[in-house]
C-alpha cells in the first residue's frame, strides 16, 4: 500500500475527528445531569488496538492526553480477548483513570474475523458516584474508603449487546439519584456505540488496513510536527513552584509545587520533572497518575505552537518524570485522589507553564486561576417542588484564563485542565432544575493579573436555596495564593468564599467545606482571576483605555499599575503617562 500522502491524512483526520465528535454530541443531548447537558464535562476518544490515543475531538485535555492509554493496556490485560458487544466501566485512578468521579465506558471495535481494532472511551463526570458525602470533590477524604465510591477496574458492564445488571444494580443501590446516574449511564452506551458503528462504516469504505496505516503515519507526523516546534525554542532549564491553600490534611503553610523543565532542541525533546514534591498526603488533592503526566503535558502544549496534533506521536517527544507516593506521582492504594483532575493538577501545569516563560521572551504562559469555588461546587438536597432527592455539580461562574506572550487572557477557560471546554450553566436553566436563586453575577472590576497582555478577572456569583436548606461541596484555591504573573506581569484577584447569614451578616468559609445553607441564607462566591504575561508598564496606552472604557478596570488602576493618565473623556493624556511610565520605570 503507497504511503500516505498530506490529502489523506487530513481527509482521515477529519473524519476520525468526526467520529469523536459525533459521540460527544450524543452525551451532550442525550445526558441526564446538568454536569453533562449542560456544563460538558465529558470527553470521547479513540484509542487504537495498541494502547495509542489516535483522536479526541474537543475533549477536556486533563482527561485525554494521558489515561485513555493506560486504561485500555489495563482492559487489554485484564480481559485478554475482547468481543463485540463487550463494554466496560472503568473509574480506578490507580489503573489509569483520571478520578472516581469521572465514570469511564470503554467499547472494543472488534472486526469480522475477530480482530480487535481500536477502543472508543468514553469519560463523563457523574454529578454523583456515591461518595460517604453528597460531592464529587471529597478534598478531605484521607483515603479511598472515607471517599466512599465504588471503584470499577474495566469491569464488563455489557455483554453481546445487553447490560449485565449485577453491575447495574450495585451503582443504583449506591448512588443517591440512581435515575440520574442511569441516563447518564445510557447516554454513555449510546455515545460509544455510535463511535463503533461510525468507525466500522469507515472500515467498510477504505478497510481496515487504510486505518492502520493511518493511525502510523498520523502519529508519525504528529511526532515532526512536535520536533520543529521544540527546535523553535530556546534550549534551556527552569524551575518555578505554584503553591496551593493549605487544606484539611495538609501543611499549614500549603502545597508548594515544583517543576523542572528542560528543553533540548537539538534533540527535539522536552523533560518535566516532578519528583522533587512532597509524598502524599492524607486528603482527596493527591494526582492519579493520569493526571500527573497529562497535567505536565497540559502546561507543556500550552507554551508551544498550538498547531501540533495532540496524539501518541507528539507524545513520544515528551518526558515526564514521576516518582511513586508523591502527591503530583504515582499514588498507590488506597491514596485517596478524588480532587486530582483539578486543584494540584492545576498547579502542576501552572509551574510548568510559567517555567517556560522564564526561557524567553515569546514563550511560556502565566499562571491560569485556581479552583472549585462554592458557584462550582456540587449542590444537594431535596427539593421541596417535588419532595425529590437532588444532587448535581453547578457551574455557575468561574474565569482563570491566563495572560500569553501574544493575548490577553481567554477569560471562562475554567481552569487549565479543561481548557475552556467546561461550559459555565445558564442562570435560568439551574434555577428550573433545582430549588436555586442566582442573586448576581458579575465579572469585578480590577482583579485582572495586570500585564502587557492581562489576565482574567475574577468572577463574583451569589447564590442560595430557595424553600429549603442545601448542602453545598467544593475545594476552593487560590485565597492566599493567587494566580501569578510571568515576565513582570502581576497576580490576578484571589478566591473568597463567604456566608450571608438571613441578618445580613457574613461569616467567612473555609476554602475546603461541605456545608449547609439554609432557606434564606446565601453563599458568595468570588473565583480568582488569571495572572499577567509581561510589564503593565508594556501594555499599550490605548489598549488600558479602552479596558477602563469597558468596565475591566478603573482609572485609579490605569494610573498606579499600568502608568497610563486618562482625560476626562477616557482617552489616554499622553504627557502624563509617558512622565508616570518613566517615573515608574525610575522607582523599579
Amino acid at each position: 500500500m503507497p504511503a500516505m500522502q498530506g490529502v489523506q491524512l487530513a481527509i482521515f483526520h477529519n473524519r476520525l475527528e468526526g467520529i469523536a465528535r459525533k459521540m460527544a454530541n450524543t452525551l451532550l443531548r442525550t445526558g441526564r445531569s446538568g454536569v453533562l447537558n449542560i456544563a460538558r464535562d465529558f470527553s470521547c476518544c479513540i484509542v487504537t488496538a495498541n494502547c495509542e490515543l489516535l483522536a479526541a475531538a474537543e475533549s477536556l485535555p486533563i482527561h485525554v492526553l494521558s489515561g485513555p492509554d493506560m486504561m485500555c493496556r489495563w482492559l487489554t490485560e485484564f480481559h485478554p480477548i475482547l468481543r463485540t458487544g463487550d463494554a466496560f466501566l472503568h473509574n480506578s485512578p490507580y489503573h489509569g483513570n483520571s478520578h472516581a468521579a469521572d465514570h469511564v465506558l470503554m467499547v472494543p471495535v472488534v472486526d469480522a474475523g475477530g480482530v480487535h481494532r481500536f477502543t472508543m472511551v468514553v469519560k463523563a463526570h457523574q454529578a454523583d458516584i456515591g461518595n460517604s458525602i453528597p460531592t464529587t470533590y471529597h478534598g478531605g477524604a484521607v483515603d479511598v474508603y472515607a471517599e466512599g465510591a465504588l471503584i470499577f477496574c474495566a469491569t464488563q458492564v455489557q455483554r453481546d449487546h445487553a447490560n449485565i445488571d449485577d453491575i447495574i444494580r450495585m451503582c443504583r443501590l449506591r448512588i443517591r439519584v440512581p435515575d440520574q446516574w442511569w441516563g447518564d449511564y445510557l447516554a454513555m452506551v449510546g455515545a460509544a456505540r455510535i463511535g463503533e458503528r461510525e468507525l466500522h462504516a469507515f472500515a467498510d469504505e477504505v478497510g481496515w488496513a487504510a486505518l492502520e496505516q493511518f493511525g502510523t503515519a498520523w502519529m508519525d507526523y504528529a511526532e515532526r510536527r512536535m520536533v520543529a516546534a521544540i527546535q523553535a525554542m530556546p534550549a534551556g532549564s527552569a524551575e518555578r513552584t505554584s503553591t496551593h491553600d493549605a487544606f484539611p490534611g495538609t501543611p499549614g503553610n500549603g502545597v508548594p509545587i515544583t517543576a523542572k523543565i528542560s528543553v533540548d532542541p537539538e534533540a527535539g525533546r522536552i523533560t518535566v520533572d516532578l519528583t522533587d514534591n512532597m509524598d502524599c498526603l492524607p486528603c482527596g488533592l493527591n494526582l492519579s497518575e493520569a493526571c500527573a503526566r497529562t497535567a505536565a503535558m497540559v502546561g507543556v502544549f500550552n507554551s508551544l505552537d498550538p498547531e501540533v496534533p495532540k496524539n501518541a506521536g507528539a507524545f513520544r517527544r515528551l518526558d515526564i518524570r514521576l516518582r511513586e507516593n508523591c502527591i503530583a506521582g504515582i499514588p498507590r492504594h488506597p491514596t485517596s485522589t478524588s480532587v486530582a483532575t483539578t486543584n494540584i493538577a492545576d498547579r502542576v501545569s501552572n509551574a510548568v507553564q510559567s517555567a517556560m516563560a522564564e526561557l524567553g521572551e515569546g514563550y511560556g504562559m502565566a499562571e491560569c486561576g485556581a479552583i472549585i469555588p462554592p458557584a462550582s461546587g456540587v449542590i444537594s438536597g431535596t427539593d421541596p417542588r417535588t419532595g425529590q432527592p437532588y444532587v448535581n455539580q453547578i457551574f455557575l461562574g468561574l474565569t482563570g484564563g491566563a495572560g500569553t506572550a501574544q493575548h490577553d487572557a481567554w477569560q471562562t477557560i475554567g481552569h487549565v485542565g479543561n481548557g475552556g471546554l467546561v461550559f459555565i450553566d445558564s442562570v435560568e436553566l439551574d434555577e428550573l432544575r433545582q430549588p436555586i436563586q442566582v442573586h448576581q453575577r458579575r465579572l469585578l472590576p480590577d482583579t485582572e493579573g495586570a500585564g502587557r497582555n492581562r489576565g482574567a478577572s475574577s468572577l463574583l456569583v451569589e447564590f442560595g436555596p430557595v424553600g429549603g436548606a442545601m448542602s453545598v461541596g467544593y475545594v476552593s484555591d487560590g485565597v492566599i495564593n493567587r494566580p501569578l504573573g510571568v515576565r513582570g506581569g502581576c497576580a490576578g484577584g484571589g478566591a473568597l468564599q463567604q456566608l450571608i447569614r438571613h441578618d445580613g451578616s457574613r461569616e467567612a468559609l473555609p476554602a475546603c467545606a461541605q456545608i449547609t445553607v439554609a432557606d434564606g441564607e446565601r453563599v458568595w462566591s468570588v473565583s480568582t482571576g488569571g495572572g499577567g504575561y509581561g510589564r503593565p508598564t508594556d501594555r499599550a496606552p490605548e489598549r488600558v483605555a479602552m479596558d477602563a472604557r469597558e468596565g475591566w478596570i478603573s482609572a485609579a488602576r490605569a494610573f498606579a499599575i499600568y502608568g497610563v493618565m486618562l482625560d476626562a473623556a477616557g482617552g489616554v493624556d499622553m504627557p502624563a503617562t509617558v512622565l508616570r511610565r518613566a517615573q515608574m520605570q525610575g522607582e523599579s
